[in-house]
């Protein structure tokens, strides 16, 4: 019998973060990010792109529901998990496991202990919670270039992660100029 998809709605959500345990900070962090990527979905739709923002709203808001369990890089991989044992919409969980950084190759996954998976984002949806993630510290927008200098001084300016995150971010100017 093939599940139902369900993408729940805004209210939704974040009844469902809460009934999982996450966080009240861990949740304004996720509605900011959530505007900042309805801000995205406007604009890109008005360059002609077709985007679910439907499914973008939910996966900017649910993105961090692993870290009911855990703070550290598993915990896209853990919200994924989380979101398939509530039965919802399989490309949700992508858009939760893949917002890590600016994605995580196969053989760093296997690494880093997150399984024998590609997580780096790939749709469209994908992408623009990844990177509106990026654009926000806490619950405050900031500049992508602040996370990047972020991500440097934790993981090294020649880690390969820095290079994924510099093509996200130059993705979205290309796609968005």
């Amino acid at each position: 019998m093939k599940r139902k998809s369900s993408i729940p709605e805004e209210e939704e959500c974040l009844k469902i973060l809460r009934e999982e345990g996450v966080e009240e900070n861990v949740i304004k962090h996720a509605i900011r990010v959530s505007k900042i990527a309805k801000e995205i979905v406007s604009k890109i739709r008005l360059k002609g792109y077709d985007v679910d923002e439907k499914l973008v709203v939910a996966g900017a808001l649910l993105h961090d529901i692993g870290r009911s369990v855990t703070h550290d890089v598993s915990h896209g991989v853990i919200g994924g998990r989380i979101i398939r044992r509530r039965q919802l919409d399989d490309r949700l969980a992508r858009i939760v496991e893949r917002h890590v950084g600016g994605g995580i190759p196969k053989d760093e996954a296997e690494k880093l202990g997150l399984g024998n998976t590609d997580l780096i984002p790939e749709t469209l949806e994908e992408k623009i919670v990844c990177y509106s993630d990026k654009l926000v510290d806490g619950d405050k927008r900031v500049e992508f270039e602040e996370t990047l200098r972020d991500f440097e001084e934790k993981l090294g300016s020649e880690h390969p992660a820095i290079k994924r995150l510099r093509e996200l971010n130059e993705f979205f100017i290309t796609i968005l100029s």
